[in-house]
């Protein structure tokens, strides 16, 4: 316990809740802000042109002289991807393991830190000590080694923070979780504990990676043709299972991806991954092999698998090109919002002929403890108050449920929002507030430019197209000098619309000319009546709704 009382505790989800991905937290005690992880999330099916999704920092930018330190639970997406633009908000030491400071520094790499920002290694034996706190960690058991739960010890008893986990009874090494530490914490008093959700709406346990490595080596002696395995690019148990499983079998892996290669690479050199090297060949060299002889294992340049197979089913990627005797497995959960792309892509891949296996054939398993493995968990912790974190807002409430089911009352679980304040003061525990919270959008370079504007206009030319009128104008001769020219991208067939077209010229000559006689005018009003007259025109003819742009010019 810290030697002072504690007077004021909060905790402020500004990513994770309501949502899958993009964690961020924080938490408050007395003057000094903590802040544990600084994930992303992959656009959903409305951000269109959309890279990634981070949360919005405003609260962390007006509050980042009391920033105290950086917690990074692990080295997923989800939990490190926003650090580079987090690190140009606040210059606060980042703490977290070996790998997890290795991987967050390789997306450091197109945009560095700060000078001076100070990176510290920790293991489950380390203790950060603070002036309202001291911290400490516990292994938890998930898809990548060295995964971390957090603990803020305040006078009030323990902050637990279980950042992603499971229960596995197989899990070795540095996958194996401090079942002992979590026991000892529940022991000593957990005053607060923000538990993981994704799978909170599934019974039972979440399988064993055993299972999955049992089919994989029967997937791998069956394969007629290439094994391609689509994968999240930090996903280290499914790559070394892989590695392994074309060991066992004498196949030679291909490891295709800009951040699958970097993940890849780091992982070999700290030791992460136990690999013959002999067994890698470059994704050029795969014709130099007997199709039986060859794994691929691919995902996107920002470690979205969806992004390779879209590609790779398009035949846009250069080197990979399905066939009928290709074996693919996709071994990844998609989010929500992804679920329907998905479909659509396994449906294409059976098309082109290729045997495609999901996890619905064992190829694949959840990283994320189910409703039994919440129990433990909680069994383990035994708190005073709960906060369901880490999963859409209907997961929140299953594993809310399944608290009460344990014990707690309502008034001792908070289900939180993005931006909700959740505030222990003056012995109580309270919802007391919000902060300013949500998505902010990286398109390309840019960071928050896009917005809603921005998306709409998008998902206009996606829907109807657009429509340019071009007009050059003689203000000296009062006459149209050139034009009108329209062109249409994505409304209508230009050759099999001219009578459609040539209206239009028309409707715009009419206006432009009633313009041009008066001795003065506004360009605004002949364009916004261009627009409200070819709009009104084109949607009678088509019942469609272009982006319409009058462009007027002068000489």
């Amino acid at each position: 316990m810290t030697k002072t009382k504690n007077e004021v505790i909060k905790v402020i989800p500004l990513g994770g809740v309501g949502e899958i991905g993009k964690a961020m937290y924080v938490v408050e005690i007395d003057e000094e802000l903590f802040i544990v992880d600084a994930g992303l999330m992959f656009p959903e099916g409305e951000m269109l042109g959309i890279d990634i999704v981070i949360p919005d920092l405003t609260y962390i930018e007006e509050n980042k002289e009391r920033v105290k330190g950086i917690f990074l639970t692990h080295g997923h997406e989800d939990a490190i991807g926003s650090i580079a633009y987090l690190l140009q908000k606040v210059q606060a030491p980042v703490y977290g393991s070996k790998l997890t400071l290795a991987l967050a520094k390789e997306h450091l790499k197109d945009m560095p830190a700060p000078a001076g920002v100070k990176f510290f290694e920790v293991s489950n034996k380390s203790r950060m000590n603070f002036k309202s706190t001291y911290v400490t960690f516990f292994h938890t058991t998930h898809s990548i080694p060295d995964s971390f739960g957090i603990v803020f010890h305040t006078s009030e008893g323990a902050i637990v923070h279980t950042g992603e986990f499971k229960f596995d009874q197989s899990a070795k090494g540095k996958y194996r979780p401090d079942i002992a530490k979590m026991a000892a914490l529940g022991e000593e008093g957990v005053f607060i504990l923000m538990s993981d959700s994704n799978e909170a709406e599934r019974p039972g346990y979440t399988t064993s990676e055993i299972v999955i490595e049992e089919q994989l080596s029967k997937t791998f002696h069956a394969a007629e043709g290439r094994l391609l395995v689509a994968l999240y690019a930090s996903n280290f148990i499914r790559i070394q299972q892989v590695f392994d499983r074309a060991l066992e079998t004498g196949k030679k892996v291909a490891v295709v991806g800009k951040s699958l290669e970097s993940y890849f690479e780091v992982g070999m050199r700290l030791g992460y991954l136990q690999i013959d090297e002999e067994m890698v060949i470059s994704v050029k060299d795969i014709g130099k092999y007997r199709d039986e002889q060859v794994v691929i294992i691919v995902t996107g340049n920002q470690g979205e698998p969806l992004d390779a197979l879209e590609k790779i089913i398009r035949k846009h990627h250069k080197d990979i090109k399905i066939k009928e005797t290709d074996t693919v497995l996709i071994t990844f959960t998609p989010s929500p919002s992804m679920e329907v792309e998905m479909f659509q892509m396994t449906n294409e891949l059976a098309k082109a002929g290729a045997h495609v296996l999901t996890s619905q054939r064992n190829v694949h398993v959840s990283s994320h403890g189910s409703q039994e493995d919440l129990k433990l968990m909680l069994n383990l912790m035994k708190p005073k108050y709960f906060i369901p974190i880490q999963g859409e807002y209907k997961m929140l409430i299953a594993h809310s449920k399944i608290a009460q089911q344990l014990g707690l009352q309502k008034s001792e679980i908070f289900i939180a929002d993005k931006g909700d304040i959740v505030e222990y003061k003056n012995d109580k525990m309270r919802m007391s507030g919000r902060v300013q919270a949500g998505n902010v959008l990286i398109d390309g370079i840019g960071v928050g430019d896009v917005g809603n504007i921005v998306l709409r206009d998008r998902k206009l030319l996606s829907q109807d197209g657009i429509f340019t009128v071009v007009v050059t104008l003689s203000r000296r001769q009062k006459k149209i000098a050139a034009g009108p020219e329209v062109v249409s991208r994505g409304f209508v067939y230009v050759r099999e619309s001219e009578e459609l077209l040539e209206e239009s010229r028309n409707l715009v000559t009419k206006i432009v000319e009633k313009y041009v006689n008066k001795d003065t005018f506004e360009w605004t009003n002949i364009k916004q009546e261009i627009r409200d007259t070819l709009s009104s025109y084109l949607f009678q003819q088509t019942k469609r709704r272009p982006m319409i742009i009058p462009i007027i010019m002068e000489y």
